[in-house]
């Protein structure tokens, strides 16, 4: 699936417009599907080539880091609707404290106005992107 989101309003992502592919595995919904964002993203808990990493979308059961409680962690029960939810909330909420990215967690935490100038570089360099597509 092809998903167009916006950045949570009073956020470093606010006004932002983030282009993703959601894939789901043959034995889905056993196993969780991928979100990859094809629009680049700065952000803790996105690696640099667009997937994103959080606990929904991680492998039902123990973890074997043991960082995330298996309820954390992907079941049936969810849907699209709680995988965009959870998106959401990670643009909102980054955890530096278990990232995907670790530079821009670093410099979320050490120099945050750097950080929100990097986020805001990386939404102009998207839409001047999309802009040149069109």
């Amino acid at each position: 699936w092809t998903i167009t989101m916006f950045g949570p309003e009073g956020t470093p992502y606010d006004e932002g417009m983030f282009q993703a592919v959601m894939a789901f595995p043959p034995n889905y919904p056993y196993s969780p599907p991928t979100l990859t964002f094809t629009t680049k993203v700065w952000h803790p808990n996105v690696y640099m080539d667009g997937r994103v990493c959080i606990s929904i979308l991680h492998e039902p059961g123990d973890d074997p880091h043991n960082y995330e409680d298996a309820g954390e962690r992907w079941s049936p029960v969810q849907t699209v609707e709680s995988i965009l939810v959870s998106v959401l909330s990670m643009l909102s909420s980054p955890n530096a404290d278990s990232p995907a990215n670790i530079e821009a967690a670093v410099e979320m935490r050490t120099d945050y106005p750097k950080f929100r100038k990097k986020v805001r570089q990386f939404i102009n360099d998207s839409e001047n992107d999309i802009a040149k597509a069109a």
